[in-house]
């Protein structure tokens, strides 16, 4: 969705700055420490790795726990002491969310479209709860816990990463006396205690958040944190946790319900309502029998913005919209709410809704430092790697989509479509979790540009966040900036269909380019490439020591020979021909763009024309009408188009 204006509670364009000797605690805490040399890491000179080391030693948790434990929660990253989107702070992630509730908002509730995607029913948003910060669940306070348990100030342990450390290894230690276990150096005696650290409140999400923990233990890690510091853990490939503690645990047994998730994530049933209101109107998705009515070819990632409780609460009222499965922040749990045979109504184009399936993710669009955690990005990962298995769907960004690449199916439509996850999601890191990473495929003259900046360091500016036209806070970001000439001072690209003139706004769409999307090269100069985008030369800045794009080949269409032009859809319907009595025919009319002659765009699949009618609440006149005309899907700007094959001809991207 578009994201709110009002979320953020800082100054927008401004971080707090801070040194790092100050960030990380005082020198007293370190100096004993210095020359210590733990496993598989870098010496304990490095202030945050000494932090870890402190902690560690003070709380009496083995180093490589307290390591993988912070990893799951944020990759080491400070964040600066920015919050998650559910109020977590610093490197363990120590929660304290009463700000975060007050952010909640209506998912869908922005746009001028029926979330269904065809007007069969009026859009109704319904007012989203703001649940009671009295009544805050234990997995969204552990940072006040942390204060307990330390003595250390709660804006101490947002604040100062080596606090925050220290606060984890006491919520650790706390548990793992909580449960009568010792306090082992051997870390494969935690299991229980890194389970119940999670925040989870049933024992099938902590054993999925503890899993996830010893399997970063068994394979090892490495990166460069936000802080410019590089951090290892050095694997344990015969590691072996003692999974019999979470019996000990005492956390609930949740009865999955029949979901359809694969066995390494937590999932429960919180089914959406199919209700009967009267008049014709019903709610909130369609009963069908995919795949074998129609094939699923697309999964959408979506943010909630909202949290958790309120997220469930729209998708239990049936005269709201629906979505396939909800993913927690904090621990990664995943609620299934429409099973994948029948359409929800969640991307805001019908034929789209029809062929994907939907997930919503626990965020903040506008947001910037509302950061994602590790366990959610992995729990999303492996139910998008087990759905792509199940229904065929190849795992590139043609397929899996963000909201914000799906077209508005009619030219009207296109201005209110949804943006939403945004430019701070972080693809290239989500791909490799899917085992797809971003790699060149091919040299110069390949005649494909994959999208690929370093998120981290690719920190372009948007406005709006907070107050319209005023700076975001710097951050890192998936999509690079379009321009009309090699030069930052020249005019941004132009989206015809929005009718505005182009803008830095987090919302605008109209001059961005997504990571893992990938263009037809149409010339280059210098640090310069230019690619086809709606209908345009587009560049982008594409130095050779800090790429953000790689090299690729594949196929591509253009307009068959003696066309100036085709026309672009935004979804694949049928011909009127192949429309059966009772069956209204469906317009097949054209966005406002054309896809000029010696331009090319990148193919993602030929599909038929197809048309889901359910607009009953009855299945009995459900009918998928299928047609003989055929249709490409291309990237053809930052979101994805159709064209008729019938319009165009394939030819290899080089040469």
């Amino acid at each position: 969705m578009r994201g709110s204006l009002t979320a953020p509670s800082r100054k927008a364009g401004h971080r707090a700055v801070r040194s790092t000797a100050g960030a990380l605690g005082s020198a007293a805490l370190l100096l004993p420490l210095l020359g210590a040399a733990p496993s598989g890491a870098q010496s304990a000179t490095d202030p945050l790795r000494s932090a870890f080391v402190t902690a560690a030693s003070e709380y009496q948790v083995p180093q490589s726990v307290l390591l993988g434990v912070s990893y799951l929660q944020s990759r080491w990253d400070t964040h600066d002491g920015a919050p998650s989107v559910t109020g977590g702070y610093g490197p363990m992630h120590l929660t304290d969310a009463r700000g975060a509730l007050t952010r909640a908002a209506a998912h869908h509730s922005e746009g001028t479209e029926d979330a269904r995607g065809d007007g069969a029913r009026p859009p109704l948003h319904p007012k989203a709860k703001v649940p009671d910060a009295s009544a805050l669940p234990a997995r969204l306070r552990t940072l006040p816990r942390a204060a307990e348990l330390t003595g250390l100030s709660t804006e101490r342990l947002r604040t100062d990463p080596a606090s925050n450390v220290a606060g984890g290894a006491a919520l650790l230690a706390a548990a793992q006396k909580d449960l009568g276990e010792p306090l082992s150096q051997d870390p494969a005696d935690w299991y229980g205690a890194v389970a119940r650290f999670s925040g989870a409140d049933d024992s099938a999400a902590a054993a999925a958040y503890a899993d996830d923990v010893y399997d970063v233990l068994r394979t090892g890690e490495e990166r460069t944190t936000d802080t410019g510091r590089r951090l290892a853990l050095a694997a344990q490939p015969g590691l072996v946790p003692n999974t019999a503690q979470l019996a000990r645990t005492g956390l609930r047994t949740l009865d999955p319900g029949g979901t359809e998730c694969p066995r390494t994530v937590s999932c429960e049933w919180v089914p959406a309502p199919y209700e009967e209101f009267g008049d014709g109107d019903y709610g909130n998705h369609d009963l069908g029998e995919r795949p074998a009515s129609q094939s699923i070819d697309y999964i959408v990632i979506h943010d909630t913005e909202g949290t958790w409780d309120t997220v469930l609460d729209l998708v239990r009222d049936p005269t709201y919209v629906s979505w396939n499965y909800s993913l927690r922040s904090t621990d990664g749990h995943i609620a299934q709410h429409v099973k994948a045979k029948d359409v929800a109504w969640h991307a805001g184009n019908w034929y789209v809704n029809a062929k994907s399936i939907g997930l919503e993710h626990e965020g903040f669009l506008a947001d910037p430092d509302a950061w994602y955690t590790e366990a959610m990005y992995r729990s999303s990962a492996r139910l998008v790697r087990y759905l792509a298995r199940q229904y065929d769907i190849p795992l590139d960004r043609q397929h899996i989509l963000g909201h914000d690449n799906v077209p508005g199916p009619t030219t009207s439509t296109v201005p209110g479509m949804h943006t939403d996850p945004g430019p701070y999601w972080d693809w290239r890191h989500y791909f490799e979790l899917l085992g797809r990473p971003f790699e060149p495929s091919a040299g110069t003259r390949g005649g494909l540009v994959t999208i690929r900046p370093d998120y981290a360091h690719n920190q372009p500016e948007y406005t709006g966040c907070v107050t319209q036209g005023e700076p975001c806070a710097a951050h890192g970001s998936s999509e690079v900036r379009l321009y009309s000439d090699h030069d930052e001072n020249s005019a941004l690209i132009k989206d015809i269909g929005l009718g505005t003139a182009p803008t830095p706004g987090v919302n605008d769409l109209s001059s961005r380019v997504s990571t893992g999307q990938q263009y037809a090269v149409a010339d280059r100069h210098g640090d310069w490439t230019a690619i086809w985008f709606l209908g345009q030369k587009a560049w982008f800045n594409n130095p050779r020591n800090h790429p953000t794009a790689v090299n690729a080949r594949g196929r591509v269409v253009t307009p068959r020979a003696g066309l100036a032009s085709v026309p672009v859809y935004g979804r694949a319907y049928p011909e009127a021909a192949a429309y059966p009595t009772g069956v209204p025919v469906q317009a097949v009319s054209p966005l406002p763009y054309q896809l000029p002659a010696g331009q090319k765009y990148v193919i993602g699949d030929r599909v038929p024309g197809e048309y889901f009618y359910a607009v009953t609440f009855g299945t009995d006149s459900h009918k998928v009408v299928t047609g003989e005309d055929l249709y490409y899907e291309i990237q053809f700007g930052h979101r994805v188009a159709f064209v008729r094959a019938a319009d165009v001809q394939v030819v290899p991207s080089a040469g």
